[in-house]
């Protein structure tokens, strides 16, 4: 099964939204949920379990479950606010911090996390490849090149490395990754 990222979600009675990230535990690596943004106003992103999905097609991934099911899930950024010292009038102000909800010992990979070879910077996860059996990444499905020759190149789950901050580090060099399958790009754009 392909997850795409920024792709719309359709619930069993309409579109909700679009995927924002897939979130892994890298100890089993494999993808446990799948954040989904409201399309509407307040635009709130949600865990969706991945037993959900039941397909994804051409840039759709449908779910299981209705819309009102879906916002009975878990968000996944919660609010709460720091208490400020405000000087002139000798109270306090509130900011609020937005806390991203990621499940203890899991990963949020999104489309557009940076990949870096041994030897240097050669591109962005553009999608991943999970099998439905057990939600096991397979594969990075990772965009390079230059804008008018862009292509995707196939990279094996087993190729990567370690991740830090926005950064997936693969244990392959370029020359490696450049033998690798390539897919050439065809996006429709709306």
């Amino acid at each position: 099964m392909n997850i795409p990222m920024n792709a719309t979600v359709e619930c069993t009675d309409g579109t909700f939204g679009r995927s924002e990230y897939l979130i892994m535990n890298p100890v089993i690596d494999q993808v446990t949920h799948l954040i989904v943004k409201q399309a509407v106003s307040p635009n709130t992103e949600y865990l969706v379990p991945l037993e959900l999905i039941s397909e994804t097609i051409a840039g759709t991934i449908r779910l299981r479950c209705s819309q009102a099911e879906l916002e009975q899930l878990e968000p996944f950024c919660k609010t709460t606010y720091i208490h400020l010292p405000y000087v002139p009038s000798e109270g306090t102000f509130q900011t609020p911090v937005k806390h991203q909800q990621i499940p203890g010992g899991e990963l949020a990979l999104r489309r557009g996390t940076r990949v870096e070879a041994t030897d240097g910077y050669i591109g962005k996860i553009n999608e991943f490849v999970v099998n439905p059996r057990d939600g096991a990444i397979t594969h990075l499905v990772m965009r390079e090149g230059h804008l008018w020759n862009q292509k995707e190149v196939v990279i094996p789950f087993s190729a990567l490395g370690t991740t830090l901050n926005d950064t997936i580090f693969l244990k392959l060099s370029k020359l490696q990754v450049e033998s690798l399958p390539t897919l050439r790009l065809q996006r429709r754009w709306s």
